[in-house]
């Protein structure tokens, strides 16, 4: 399966000095919009955290393209939340939100009690998906997808190599991509011929050639 978990990052900061009420009326349209999102590629909603969602495509129902799915339905969910931000005149607090998503072996089936049970997935693969989109806040990134998902996907998106990072619980690294966009899209096409110096950056950061390493960056960064 493919597993997804979404967060709305500056929640917190937008809520302050509004009711109740309005609160719960902008997390109830988040929400909506989003599950909205999962539902029309065919991910399936496993539960509402908050402002936080978790989905997985590939169950009940298997489906080939679980991880394109998911990684089509995460990048229409940033723009969507864009247009979002423009309805609620958020300009001063742009919400961002933060996403993480991982391919691989999970246990899905109805877990819980006896009298009270949810149909879930569970499992190293699950909490990887979970780790990455709180991954995020160190790299400044908002869809941020793991290696194994990366290479069923990178035919058709572009995506950008972050690091390889441990996540917590976790022995193994792994690496860790930004997904950027589709190769069909203009704007991305012009994105990914741009990103020659950052990727001579990264090269250098893993040599551990720093200095070298912080020039691209300064570049890719005017």
């Amino acid at each position: 399966l493919t597993i997804l978990f979404c967060d709305l990052a500056g929640f917190t900061s937008f809520s302050e000095g509004k009711k109740p009420e309005e609160v719960v009326s902008y997390i109830n349209e988040f929400l909506d919009e989003m599950s909205e999102i999962i539902l029309k590629y065919n991910g399936t909603l496993d539960k509402y955290l908050g402002d936080s969602i978790m989905a997985f495509w590939g169950a009940p129902i298997p489906i080939k393209e679980h991880a394109y799915l998911a990684c089509k339905a995460a990048l229409e969910m940033n723009e969507r939340l864009k247009t979002l931000n423009k309805k609620w005149e958020s300009e001063d607090n742009v919400l961002r939100m933060r996403v993480g998503i991982n391919s691989g072996i999970v246990v899905v089936g109805n877990i819980g009690g006896k009298k009270r049970f949810d149909y879930t997935v569970m499992g190293d693969n699950v909490n990887l998906a979970s780790r990455l989109e709180g991954a995020n806040k160190i790299f400044g990134s908002s869809l941020m997808i793991s290696e194994s998902t990366y290479k069923l996907v990178k035919e058709r998106f572009v995506a950008r190599e972050l690091d390889t990072i441990r996540v917590k619980g976790k022995t193994k690294p792994t690496k860790v991509y930004e997904l950027l966009g589709n190769y069909d899209d203009e704007k991305i096409q012009i994105q990914s011929k741009e990103l020659s110096d950052y990727f001579k950056g990264l090269d250098e950061y893993k040599k551990a050639n720093f200095e070298e390493a912080l020039h691209f960056f300064k570049k890719c960064y005017e």
